[in-house]
């Protein structure tokens, strides 16, 4: 149990006060890898247009508190008070100067000329969709309908000026800008001229209407209803229910915090913080205000922050005060018991899980400490002499069924005794302490591996900003081999790391390692730019042992016969950074897949971890179709093994629902809604075997290759045997230099 998975209750819950995840900032390159839609809104905004453009921005924010994409301000020169008041009212503007001299040609008076500088929108080429909007009205509602537009070029308000135009792709080209321009000076079309009259002409009617004129106004009423001051449009924002964005509520609320000192607006704004990873930020705002004794709330998120940041002592004090309040103990609780579990303090941490299950037994983060503290006898190891400390993420058994099979996987490249005798196991979001590393330095040598440990939230820590809460001088102090095996870099799109900290503790940890092997290539180029130019050449591929497990398993023989089944797998982690504003077009050409892919095969939900789940609730509820579900999370290693070996096909959006299977001897498509999936597939030369989630034509495509793989399916498993070939010679190299390492032969 992680500190953010703790507060799986407590922000779902405050979810409903809610903080949307933070979208990615046009994060072109790995857009790249994942093809997840770029939007923006654009607008052409003059210098007298300023006054009604910040009217504008304020009614998007207040009538769209969730929604927060790039904003692209077109000008043609704008004063520098004016850029600086729009750029201070919105979190992601980009002001972008336009060529008006290119409209001078084009028929009518000059002020129609100038109305037309808004069709430079159609000349920005780095986003997918584009809503623009007219600086003259007021946004009144939703404009989620909007985002999830895929098709066509749509205008809200019909022809007038009023509403938007949302912007696909295929127009935002250079042909097209060639046919408005033509038709532009050619004067040969009507509507009085305007920009709408233009675009209708060109499109020979085909303009796409949208209803919704309720939700835009030019009227003066309802445009002066946000003529407000920054701290009344602040204050305005704050008082809102409902869900708010990330970025949006960072902005207003800290300015009205800073203004006003309210706890209530501290805690939002720091709940914002730690849901986008930003600890310490959470908790220097927090540090700022006085927080009542009596205020459980503030106390028990001021806590949170403190413990991600390792600040442990000062995180107690504030989540006692938060036990206090019964709405808030079980929470309180459970965190404390976190903190006494990662100091290695078992009999503490069950106390303080038993103490806030008695509040709430249905607490899922209390439930978890209680397991992750069961009363058993200590397994008995072997010599230390004898054995490797083992760095991993341990999971539970009722856990995520590709993080549960990774330390057996690593292991088992060093031998086939994967057990206490030969390894003394360190859970990596445990506190490295003194009595660790003298553990460690007794033993032959340390390994750190495997999974996607170079993430920066789902343990957060101050000592090392990633999974391994290790501080620096502790690691100096390692005197036996450091071997960091098979690790990733999971960062997903719009996640920053504590930059500094993590660079600083990557740094020694190459410095220190014997043996630097990352599992794709695409996580040695993340890795590589945080080093210095000399330690690049330490940062070399080793596979995720996953991959090889047809090699490594003992005794291991392909099965005779597969069962004619296509197992899907969807996740739901940091869903919002997964699928953006797409979800509904993933779900829906997911349908069509699964009905096309029935008629040949039964289709099975494997889920990896309980959320996994949701896919099959979400198809039947809005698509009617009913899926098995195989809990995977609650299976031995052997038996995922067993399961994925007897399967034709698996589709997967988990990276260990592709890398496993595959290690299988099982053909793979990945879903992809995060860049290590590309990573992977890169990795062995087989981009096809990916589908980006957000894929226009996701459904058909999907279809399409995995029956493909169904109707040749020995060429198939043929082909993912010789894949896994090529990384099992690159597994066998470095298993000879880590024998020299080791000074022994294999395991």
């Amino acid at each position: 149990m992680t500190a953010t998975s703790l507060s799986g209750a407590d922000t779902g819950a405050d979810a409903a006060a809610g903080v949307a995840v933070p979208a990615p900032a046009a994060a072109h390159a790995s857009h790249a890898l994942t093809g997840k839609r770029r939007i923006a809104f654009a607008s052409f905004v003059a210098d007298d247009d300023v006054p009604a453009f910040l009217v504008l921005l304020r009614s998007l924010a207040l009538s769209n508190p969730g929604l927060c994409e790039d904003f692209i301000v077109l000008h043609d020169g704008l004063p520098s008070d004016a850029a600086a008041r729009i750029s201070a009212l919105h979190p992601r503007i980009e002001l972008r100067p336009v060529a008006g001299e290119r409209y001078a040609s084009y028929a009518g008076d000059g002020s129609s000329r100038t109305a037309f500088f808004g069709l430079d929108v159609f000349r920005v080429r780095d986003y997918d969709t584009v809503i623009s909007l007219d600086p003259a009205i007021a946004v009144l509602g939703d404009l989620g309908e909007l985002l999830v537009l895929r098709e066509g070029l749509a205008a809200a308000g019909g022809l007038t000026a009023a509403g938007p135009l949302v912007i696909q792709r295929e127009y935002l080209t250079d042909a097209f800008c060639a046919r408005l321009d033509a038709l532009g000076r050619s004067g040969a079309y009507d509507r009085e001229r305007t920009v709408r009259g233009l675009l209708d002409a060109v499109l020979d009617g085909d303009l796409v209407p949208l209803d919704g004129t309720a939700k835009y106004s030019a009227a003066e009423d309802d445009r002066r209803r946000f003529e407000l001051s920054d701290a009344a449009f602040h204050a305005a924002y704050m008082a809102l229910n409902g869900t708010t964005h990330h970025d949006l509520i960072v902005r207003y609320g800290t300015a009205h915090v800073a203004r006003t000192g309210d706890v209530e607006s501290a805690r939002r704004v720091a709940l914002a913080h730690i849901g986008a990873g930003e600890f310490q930020e959470a908790a220097d705002l927090l540090g700022q205000v006085r927080i009542p004794v009596n205020e459980a709330w503030p106390h028990e998120v001021f806590g949170h922050a403190l413990m991600s940041v390792s600040r442990y002592d000062e995180a107690r004090a504030q989540l006692l005060l938060a036990t206090a309040a019964p709405k808030r103990a079980a929470t309180a609780f459970a965190r404390l018991a976190q903190i006494a579990w990662v100091h290695g303090d078992d009999g503490a941490a069950r106390e303080y899980a038993l103490a806030g299950l008695a509040t709430d037994p249905a607490h899922p983060g209390g439930r978890e400490m209680l397991r992750r503290t069961p009363v058993l006898p200590t397994p008995r190891e072997g010599a230390a002499e004898d054995q490797l400390a083992h760095v991993a993420f341990y999971m539970p058994q009722q856990g995520n069924a590709g993080d549960k099979l990774l330390p057996e996987s690593v292991r088992l490249t060093f031998g086939t005794d994967t057990g206490p005798r030969r390894w003394h196991s360190i859970h990596a979001h445990r506190l490295f302490d003194e009595a660790a590393l003298e553990r460690v330095n007794a033993r032959r040598g340390l390994v750190i591996g495997g999974g996607g440990l170079f993430i920066p939230d789902t343990a957060p820590n101050g000592n090392s900003a990633w999974q391994w809460n290790v501080p620096d001088a502790l690691l100096k102090r390692i005197d036996v081999p450091v071997m960091v095996y098979a690790v990733g870099f999971n960062a997903f799109d719009g996640q920053s790391y504590r930059r500094e900290r993590f660079a600083a503790s990557l740094r020694q940890l190459v410095e220190r390692a014997a043996f630097f092997g990352l599992r794709n290539h695409g996580s040695i180029e993340k890795v590589r730019a945080l080093l210095p130019a000399g330690l690049h050449d330490k940062v070399r591929f080793q596979p995720c042992p996953t991959t090889v497990t047809r090699q490594l398993v003992d005794g291991w023989t392909d099965p005779e016969h597969r069962e004619n089944t296509v197992l899907v797998n969807a996740a739901y982690d940091r869903a919002g950074l997964r699928f953006g504003h797409d979800y509904g077009h993933f779900l829906a050409e997911m349908a069509t897949a699964v009905r096309a892919l029935g008629a040949h095969a039964e289709v099975k939900c494997v889920a990896h971890s309980l959320d996994d789940e949701r896919i099959a609730f979400d198809l039947r509820r809005e698509h009617g179709i009913s899926l098995p579900v195989i809990p995977m999370y609650d299976f031995g290693n052997d038996a995922i093994r067993d399961l994925y070996a007897r399967t034709k096909l698996v589709i997967g959006m988990r990276g260990h629902a592709g890398m496993i299977p595959f290690g299988c001897g099982t053909p793979i498509i990945s879903l992809i809604s995060h860049p290590k999936m590309a990573y992977f597939l890169s990795d062995i030369e087989r981009p096809e075997w990916g589908v980006s989630v957000h894929d226009k034509n996701l459904g058909a495509l999907l279809t399409e290759r995995a029956l493909g793989l169904l109707d040749d399916h020995a060429a198939a498993v043929a082909d993912v045997h010789g894949r896994q070939q090529e990384l099992w010679k690159i597994t066998q190299a470095n298993a000879a230099d880590l024998r020299a390492v080791l000074g022994t032969s294999a395991g």
